[in-house]
């Protein structure tokens, strides 16, 4: 099923939506299904997961309608499932007031989990921006990150491609964050 059939845009509105992604595992599974369709093996074997236990998150996301069935075969008198995205991008909510921020841990997960030896680029640069060129900054980034995917092709080897651009907590909000974080120790 080519991605030129799938929704844009899933926006991810439920607790139980947000459970389903708000798991490592099913964000990874989710990556899989990104470019092209897979078997509950395929997807095991790409995670390196029990068939078991893809089964099991694979049944949470599609609960959750995050992922769904694309095509079926016969396989021996057994029906092998295909799964795909249920859409081209999912959008998560922005996290509430010291509330974690889903897609950045697992994108820290993910780069911690990468190859050491494998050729990354990590940056992170402290900027002091207007606001209209924050802003410029954020649609130029977006722009950079859509060209690149509509490049993606499935038979390369995977890439992620992740950035935050944010107001950092200042003075006595900063000061106010790592005493609420010792209270939570």
């Amino acid at each position: 099923m080519p991605t030129d059939d799938l929704p844009e845009t899933f926006h991810v509105t439920t607790d139980e939506q947000l459970r389903a992604v708000s798991n490592l595992t099913r964000h990874r599974i989710m990556a899989v299904l990104r470019f092209e369709p897979a078997t509950i093996t395929q997807i095991a074997a790409r995670v390196g997961l029990a068939k078991g236990s893809s089964s099991y998150h694979v049944r949470l996301l599609e609960r959750a309608g995050l992922v769904k069935v694309v095509r079926t075969r016969k396989v021996r008198g057994v029906t092998e499932r295909y799964y795909a995205m249920a859409a081209r991008s999912i959008v998560l909510p922005d996290p509430g007031e010291g509330g974690p921020d889903m897609l950045m841990r697992h994108a820290v997960a993910d780069l911690e989990a990468a190859p050491v030896d494998a050729e990354r680029h990590v940056r992170m640069a402290h900027l002091r921006l207007t606001d209209e060129q924050f802003a410029q900054l954020g649609a130029r980034l977006q722009a950079l990150a859509d060209e690149y995917r509509e490049l993606s092709d499935p038979s390369l080897p995977d890439a992620s491609l992740v950035f935050a651009l944010f107001h950092p907590v200042q003075g006595e909000q900063a000061e106010e964050a790592e005493g609420n974080e010792g209270d939570a120790k």
